[in-house]
């Protein structure tokens, strides 16, 4: 079951609590999602499972815009939701992202998660 979609940003964390560089799981009104920190301070939020292997993304690694699932080695950009890497082909799906403050605000999207 997939959280309603907010209309309004929700406060997930603040960016000191992201790694420096990675993602971290959160769950937000029952959706999991990957808040995505990369190495030139952009902050990202996709949905946390990989649509090929329906694994948590938050565990893989990153490495510039590009989060690889750590089961079968996807990779999906974290501005796009877009896979660069097979064996996905479908994008997950992508939320939006405030930084206000140095705190990390979502919204989610009406989108439903995505599988293959």
């Amino acid at each position: 079951m997939s959280a309603p979609a907010s209309a309004e940003p929700i406060l997930v964390c603040s960016v000191g609590e992201l790694p420096e560089v990675g993602a971290a799981k959160a769950d937000i009104h029952g959706r999991l999602v990957s808040i995505v920190h990369t190495d030139d301070g952009g902050v990202y939020c996709i949905d946390d499972a990989c649509t090929h292997g329906n694994v948590s993304l938050s565990e893989g690694e990153l490495s510039g815009c590009q989060l690889e699932c750590w089961l079968h080695g996807s990779r999906f950009d974290v501005r796009t939701g877009e896979p660069s890497g097979l064996p996905a082909t479908v994008p997950v799906v992508t939320h939006t992202v405030e930084v206000i403050d140095g705190q990390v605000w979502v919204t989610l999207s009406e989108t439903p998660p995505r599988r293959a």
